[in-house]
């Protein structure tokens, strides 16, 4: 909302209620200038305005006030039938996966911020804010290792998929022999605790869980057999439920997991982090793909991007990438849903719903959404030329639809009712001969913070 749509909103209020604006400011936010500081352009949190709309709402009877023309806002989708976390639904994200470069494509545009940074000891810290199978992850830090090959390495990720978990440790133990001055920590946490590495809820601090591992040996052998010992450790504590609030999986308990290799302890003391005594301060933060295509604007500003933009240290840089539609990956799905467009919320709109939260803290950092040529990037379905051209088969066009699909973040009720016809394939099997092939678009953005 922009101010002159809240003094809209706080004028109806006090206008039905009878009340004067200075009352209502220290009623509603224990602030009696409230009004007067909107008049003058100031700019309110969040948090302040979600509590103007609760004090309105619980004090009409009827609720909420009708909003000023224009004002209407389209609340979080809470059901958690509808309001699942994509990324959890296996089969769609493996296949995606192993037929669409979107990961090499993405490791690539995060490795071109390496030239950007400015690292400073102890360590180049690098926070990815959802490790998922950790192809991503692994591409950069071998990008990494090869700009700053002696500069030790704090890597610190959050995932809270197991099966995830599983897959990114799987590529730590070669990135460990390749580069031994490097901690590698992996966490289940919430946006805006895993950076920090410490639950916002005291009961939650009280039973989080602290596993540090010193990998013994000199190969990615030796290193493989160790972590693979994690098995029971995972299956015990890495557990998920849905939220009944929100419908999203949220942890059961806070854990974290140190790595890191024995012969390179002494090194790498002052980078280990330690329960109850964690720093971010991040040169490099990875936000790709960290919330659901229909996530409102608010929700992605307050919940996920904001805290990550406080993560990061002076000369830091976030760099965010989302799905950004317009692409024959469309097509395929607008010839089945004429009118579908899950891709709403475009980078200028996110950030400037960072600003606004950030308010003050913000000052220091840069926005940077970038002309679409160096922002907006495509990565493709991989399949070989005559699998796209004359006689289509039925997996080469699966493997478009669930793409499709996967990226558009379709329902799986929907789904179901749409794959009983058998026409999606057709749809499919005609977008792959108009284009000789299949891509998609995503878009990126950069907030960065100046340097001291």
């Amino acid at each position: 909302m922009k101010n002159d749509q809240i003094l809209g909103l706080i004028a109806e209020f006090c206008r039905q209620a009878d009340m004067a604006e200075s009352t209502f400011g220290r009623r509603a936010v224990n602030d009696g200038k409230l009004v007067h500081r909107l008049r003058e352009g100031k700019r309110i949190t969040i948090d302040t305005l979600e509590r103007i709309q609760a004090y309105i709402a619980a004090s009409m009877p009827g609720g909420m006030p009708p909003p000023p023309r224009g004002l209407e806002v389209p609340p979080e989708k809470r059901d958690p039938r509808g309001n699942f976390r994509f990324f959890e639904n296996r089969q769609k994200y493996l296949l995606f996966v192993h037929t669409c470069s979107e990961k090499r494509v993405i490791a690539d545009r995060v490795a071109l911020e390496l030239a950007s940074i400015h690292p400073r000891p102890p360590a180049l810290r690098v926070f990815d804010a959802g490790v998922g199978d950790g192809t991503v992850l692994a591409r950069v830090m071998r990008s990494m290792h090869g700009r700053f090959p002696h500069m030790p390495f704090y890597i610190a990720g959050k995932e809270l998929s197991l099966e995830d978990v599983r897959l990114t440790l799987d590529k730590v133990p070669d990135r460990l022999f390749e580069h031994p001055a490097t901690v590698f920590v992996l966490t289940n946490m919430y946006y805006a605790e895993a950076p920090w590495l410490t639950p916002a809820s005291p009961a939650a601090a009280a039973g989080m869980i602290w596993h540090e591992v010193a990998l013994r040996g000199a190969s990615s052998g030796d290193f493989e057999a160790q972590i693979a010992e994690l098995g029971p450790f995972l299956e015990q504590n890495w557990r998920a439920n849905v939220s009944p609030r929100s419908g999203m999986p949220a942890y059961e308990r806070p854990v974290a997991i140190v790595l890191y290799r024995e012969d390179h302890r002494f090194l790498l003391d002052s980078i280990i982090p330690r329960a109850g005594r964690s720093e971010a301060n991040f040169d490099l933060v990875i936000a790709s793909q960290p919330y659901r295509a229909k996530s409102s604007v608010n929700f992605r500003a307050k919940r996920i991007i904001a805290p990550l933009a406080r993560a990061l240290r002076a000369g830091g840089r976030l760099i965010g990438i989302h799905s950004h539609g317009q692409d024959p990956g469309m097509e395929i799905i607008q010839a089945v849903w004429p009118g579908e467009n899950p891709f709403a919320v475009s980078r200028h709109e996110l950030l400037r719903a960072v600003k606004y939260e950030l308010g003050s803290a913000g000052r220091d950092l840069n926005l940077n959404a970038y002309a679409d040529n160096r922002s907006i990037f495509r990565y493709d379905m991989e399949a070989l030329p005559n699998e796209v051209t004359g006689s289509i088969g039925t997996s080469t066009a699966f493997a478009a639809w669930n793409a499709a699909v996967y990226v558009a973040q379709i329902e799986d009720d929907r789904l179901t009712e749409m794959t009983q016809s058998g026409r999606y394939l057709d749809a499919a099997r005609e977008v792959l001969r108009k284009h000789n092939g299949l891509w998609f678009y995503d878009e990126s953005y950069v907030i960065s913070r100046r340097r001291d």
